[in-house]
């Protein structure tokens, strides 16, 4: 045989080989997080099966991601978003006249505290709790028996209107907005860090299913970009709740590389600080509300859509699966300032200050809102 006929035969198999995909990087991630998530959740089960008393193995609250939920238990978490927004508010209209509802309570604190709970040493204690002040108010005012379910983003990175929680059934959150064509960019305003200017995506318009406007409305905002509402977005704004799902931001901000690499953060402070960058693009929680668009652009209102619970409770499960790597020495932590970014210049946060909240609840010292299975908590994310 000679050697070139011999060469010959090997070049369609070295080609072959030069072609071979390498391993893809999104799946090498999402193993990775499927490991932070176990050591996570073995340190949770492992410390609350050995209580007697309090907090127990027994009564626990178990989140779950809203595919992994029955239909019964969507619908039960639907119809108690229904009830929220029918049961008068306690916010004065007084102070914020467009609020009308125990749902539009959560929305106000927000509004309220935007400029002192974001890019600051509050932000992860403020969002875990009122978190949980929602999904309280859910299960004693509405007789809600199940937990704040949460979106994992890394399910669907590449289209989110794939995931179930957008599909429109009787068992979903709504959809995409309806598309509206021809519209202007949105540029909106984020407290001491400036305007960032959106493109439209893919709708735009009113969301269809379980959460359109005969079922379900939204009555405060704009706040954080124009036209904004009546009385500076304060005043009341009856509206459907619209969406423009963003594939092109998801698969920026959302892919299982950026989850992975907030994880992976060596400390406190570099934490916090990886929420809203990654390596090529958005953090995870920028992009998790920019790529719903239109309410979730609103740095203020975002609690207008019952998506923002979802997606919290998915950054705050980002927090407790960090903090789960080395619990003894990431449960009394503390970064940052009381002013997003730092402007105007405050006090370093400390263990002892309190979270404000506004009307849905006094301020608790920072301390107490560290654990997921201390303090007022206890749950576990599934």
């Amino acid at each position: 045989m000679k050697v070139s006929s011999f060469i010959a035969g090997l070049l369609p198999l070295a080609s072959l080989i030069l072609a071979a995909p390498g391993p893809d990087p999104e799946k090498a991630a999402t193993k990775k997080i499927n490991e932070f998530d176990r050591k996570y959740q073995k340190y949770i089960e492992d410390t609350v099966k050995r209580r007697k008393t309090g907090y127990t193995k027994n009564n626990i609250r178990r989140r779950k991601e809203w595919s992994k939920l029955t239909k019964f238990e969507r619908k039960a978490y639907l119809k108690a978003i229904y009830c929220l927004s029918a049961k008068p508010g306690i916010t004065p209209q007084s102070v914020i006249p467009g609020a009308r509802s125990r749902f539009d309570d959560f929305v106000v604190s927000h509004i309220q505290l935007t400029p002192f709970v974001h890019a600051n040493g509050f932000f992860l204690a403020y969002h875990r709790y009122l978190i949980w002040l929602f999904e309280t108010a859910l299960r004693e005012e509405c007789g809600y028996k199940g937990t704040q379910p949460y979106w994992d983003w890394t399910l669907y990175w590449r289209d989110q209107s794939q995931h179930p929680v957008f599909d429109g059934s009787p068992t979903s959150l709504g959809t995409n907005g309806a598309y509206v064509p021809d519209r202007d960019p949105i540029t909106i305003s984020i407290p001491n860090i400036g305007p960032i200017t959106f493109p439209p995506a893919t709708g735009g318009g009113c969301v269809s299913g379980p959460l359109a406007f005969d079922k379900f409305k939204i009555n405060l905002g704009p706040i954080g970009y124009a036209p904004q509402g009546p009385d500076d977005g304060l005043g009341y704004n009856p509206r459907c709740l619209t969406r423009d799902l963003s594939p092109s931001l998801s698969q920026r901000a959302l892919r299982p590389r950026n989850v992975s690499f907030l994880l992976e953060s060596e400390s406190y402070a570099a934490f916090n600080v990886n929420l809203d960058t990654a390596p090529g693009g958005s953090g995870v929680h920028g992009g998790g509300h920019f790529l719903l668009g239109t309410v979730q652009l609103d740095t203020y209102a975002s609690p207008s859509d019952p998506m923002f619970y979802l997606h919290h409770s998915n950054l705050d499960r980002m927090f407790a699966i960090w903090q789960g790597q080395d619990q003894a020495r990431r449960t009394k932590v503390v970064w940052g300032t009381q002013t997003s970014g730092n402007v105007p210049p405050s006090a370093n946060v400390t263990l002892d200050m309190p979270v404000p909240f506004g009307f849905v609840s006094p301020g608790v010292p920072l301390r107490e809102l560290q654990s997921s299975i201390d303090g007022p908590f206890c749950f576990i994310y599934e």
